[in-house]
C-alpha cells in the first residue's frame, strides 16, 4: 500500500512540475513587446474583418475608455494599439493592416508610403499645444508670470544657464519633432517657409547645440517624460498641454508645486491630432469608421476630449471653459489666440530630424551593462551580438536615426559571475574594437546585475552632466544570484547623481528586480523577449 502511495505522490509532484513548466513555456511565447502600449485585456490580436483596429499616438491612452463606450453602445468591437509617432509610420510603411490611424499631428500622414498604405477622411480632433512648463515658483524667479512672453525670452534664459529642461526625444516623438522645428525655424529668423539653407546656416547650428546643451533628461515617449518628470526634481519640462493639466493635478492633490505654462506671442507648436480611415477594401469597415469619427466630432466627443484636456476650438478663443482644467492659476490661457509656428516640408523635416541626431543634440555618455552568463548560450548569445552589432554601426543605426556620433562617449561592461572587463571608446563613431569584443567573448558563469550597475555608477560619477547626458542600459536574461541590492542602493545614494539605469528584459529575466531598480533611478524596464534587437532600439530613444 505504501508502494502504491508513494508512486502516487510521484505522479502528483511529475505532473506539477509538467504544469508549471507548459505554464512558463506559454507565458514566455505570449509575452508583449514594449514597443507598444495595448488597449487593455489582452494583447493587439491580428487584423480581421471581424475588428475595427486603431493605430493611435499613445497621448490618445487616456482616451480609451471614451472610445471604447461608444464602440460597445454601438456594436463595434473596436481594438487600439498605441505607439510612438515614428513607430507608428515604420508599423504603416511596413504594411501591417489598421483601419483607422489617430495620429498626433498631420504632418507625420504625409509621411506614409502611398502605395502601402491609402488614408483618407482625415480631420482633425483636437488642439493640442506643445509648450515649455516651469516649476512655479522658477517660473516667478525669471519674470515670466503674468507677462506676454516672446521666445526669446525662453531660449536666454536656457543659454544663460538659468533654465534646464527636459523634453522627448525629437527623432521618437511628436512634442520633441514639433517643439524642436518651432526652436529651429524661431533661430532661423522665423521664414515663411523653412528652407533647406536656413537649416544648414552654420550660426543657426551653433545657437542649437548651446540650446540643447541645456536639456537635463531625454525621453523616447511623451507618457514616460510624465512619469519621470512627475518622479523627479527637473524645473522644466517640454510637453502637450494636456500632459500639463494631468502632471498639475496629480501634482495639486498631492499638496506640492505645480507647473506654469508658457506661450510665446510669436509662435507655438500645436498638433491637431488627426483621425483618418485606411482603406483595406471593406465598405463595413469604412462606415464604422464614418461613426467612430462622427462621433468625435460631435458635441458630446467634443465635451469628453476637452474633459481631458484638449483644446476642441479652432482659431479664435473661448472663455466658456472648466477652469479646475484650463487653470489661469497655471498659466493656461484660453482667452488669447495662440499663433501656430508653420512646419515646414516633409523633406525638410526629415533633413531636420537627421541633423539633430547627427549635429545638434547634447553628446551622451551612455554605458552597457551586457550579460555573458551560461544561459546566454545558443539563441540568447547571437541576438545579443545581432542588437549591438545594429546599435554600434553608424550605417545600420542612421536608418532609424539612432545612431551614435563622434561626440558621444559609450562604455560596455560584460558581466557573468563578475564584472568581466570594461570597455570604451571617447568617439561614438569608433566602435568596431567595441564590435569585435562583443562577438568575441564566449558566455559562462552565474549573473551579477548589482555589481555591473555599481561599475556603471563608478564610470559616471565623475562625468561633467553639462556637457554630457548620462545613463545606464542594462541588459540580463536571468536573475540575479550574485552581488547584493544592498550594496547598489548604497552606491546609488552615495554617488548615483540623478543616473537613469533602462534594463532590458531578456529570456528569463526577473522583472520585480529590474522594476526595482528602475524606480530607484527613475528609469525604465523594456521587454526584449520578442525582439532584442527592437528593444534596443526602443532604449536608444531614451538616451
Amino acid at each position: 500500500m505504501k508502494k502504491n502511495n508513494d508512486s502516487l505522490i510521484k505522479y502528483v509532484i511529475i505532473g506539477f512540475i509538467v504544469l508549471i513548466f507548459l505554464g512558463n513555456l506559454f507565458s514566455k511565447d505570449s509575452s508583449k513587446n514594449d514597443n507598444y502600449q495595448y488597449s487593455d485585456d489582452d494583447e493587439f490580436v491580428e487584423y480581421s474583418d471581424d475588428t475595427f483596429s486603431i493605430i493611435s499616438s499613445q497621448e490618445n491612452q487616456d482616451l480609451e475608455d471614451v472610445i471604447k463606450k461608444y464602440c460597445e453602445d454601438n456594436d463595434i468591437n473596436v481594438q487600439i494599439k498605441y505607439a510612438g509617432t515614428l513607430d507608428i509610420m515604420e508599423e504603416l510603411n511596413s504594411g501591417n493592416k489598421y483601419d483607422a490611424v489617430w495620429a498626433s499631428n498631420s504632418i507625420w500622414l504625409y509621411m506614409l508610403d502611398s502605395k502601402v498604405v491609402k488614408t483618407s477622411n482625415s480631420a482633425s480632433t483636437n488642439i493640442n499645444p506643445v509648450v515649455f512648463a516651469i516649476r512655479e515658483s522658477k517660473a516667478k524667479e525669471l519674470g515670466f508670470v503674468g507677462k506676454e512672453l516672446h521666445t526669446e525670452d525662453i531660449v536666454k534664459a536656457i543659454e544663460s544657464g538659468n533654465l534646464k529642461f527636459s523634453m522627448s526625444n525629437p527623432t521618437r516623438t511628436n512634442t520633441g519633432a514639433t517643439a524642436y522645428l518651432g526652436l529651429l525655424s524661431y533661430l532661423a529668423g522665423n521664414p515663411q517657409v523653412l528652407k533647406e539653407a536656413d537649416i544648414e546656416n552654420p550660426e543657426v547650428k551653433e545657437k542649437l547645440v548651446n540650446l540643447f546643451s541645456g536639456m537635463e533628461r531625454s525621453s523616447g515617449s511623451e507618457d514616460f517624460l510624465e512619469e519621470m518628470f512627475l518622479n523627479s526634481d527637473y524645473e522644466c519640462v517640454v510637453t502637450y498641454e494636456s500632459s500639463i493639466i494631468n502632471m498639475n493635478l496629480k501634482l495639486q492633490a498631492e499638496g506640492k508645486e505645480t507647473l506654469y505654462c508658457l506661450y510665446p506671442v510669436d509662435g507655438v507648436s500645436i498638433s491637431d491630432s488627426p483621425f483618418a480611415y485606411i482603406n483595406n477594401g471593406n465598405d463595413t469597415k469604412k462606415e464604422q469608421f464614418e461613426e467612430i469619427q462622427n462621433y468625435i466630432l460631435s458635441n458630446d466627443g467634443q465635451k469628453a476630449l476637452a474633459e481631458h484636456g484638449r483644446r476642441t476650438w479652432f482659431g479664435g478663443v473661448n472663455d466658456n471653459v472648466d477652469k479646475k482644467i484650463f487653470n489661469p492659476d497655471w498659466g493656461i490661457d484660453t482667452t488669447t489666440y495662440i499663433v501656430p509656428i508653420k512646419f515646414p516640408s516633409t523633406a525638410i523635416i526629415q533633413k531636420s530630424l537627421a541633423m539633430y541626431q547627427s549635429e545638434l543634440r547634447k553628446p551622451v555618455h551612455i554605458v552597457f551593462g551586457l550579460d555573458y552568463s551560461s544561459s546566454m548560450r545558443g539563441s540568447g548569445y547571437t541576438q545579443l551580438k545581432d542588437a549591438m552589432n545594429y546599435i554600434l554601426d553608424s550605417e545600420q543605426a542612421s536608418k532609424d536615426l539612432l545612431q551614435f556620433t563622434e561626440k558621444d562617449k559609450i562604455t560596455i561592461i560584460p558581466f557573468s559571475t563578475y564584472v568581466m572587463d570594461t570597455w570604451s571608446t571617447d568617439n561614438g563613431e569608433n566602435t568596431q574594437d567595441l564590435i569585435n569584443k562583443v562577438v568575441t567573448t564566449s558566455p559562462y558563469g552565474s549573473t551579477n546585475i548589482y555589481d555591473t550597475v555599481i561599475e556603471g555608477l563608478n564610470v559616471l560619477k565623475n562625468e561633467d552632466l553639462e556637457k554630457y547626458n548620462v545613463s545606464i542600459v542594462l541588459m540580463t536574461d536571468g536573475q540575479s544570484n550574485m552581488g547584493s541590492y544592498y550594496d547598489f542602493a548604497k552606491a546609488y545614494k552615495e554617488y548615483g547623481n540623478n543616473i537613469p539605469v533602462y534594463s532590458i528584459m531578456f529570456g528569463s529575466a526577473y522583472q520585480s528586480e529590474l522594476d526595482k531598480i528602475a524606480e530607484d533611478t527613475n528609469g525604465k524596464v523594456f521587454d526584449g523577449r520578442t525582439s532584442l534587437v527592437e528593444a534596443f532600439k526602443e532604449v536608444r530613444g531614451y538616451n
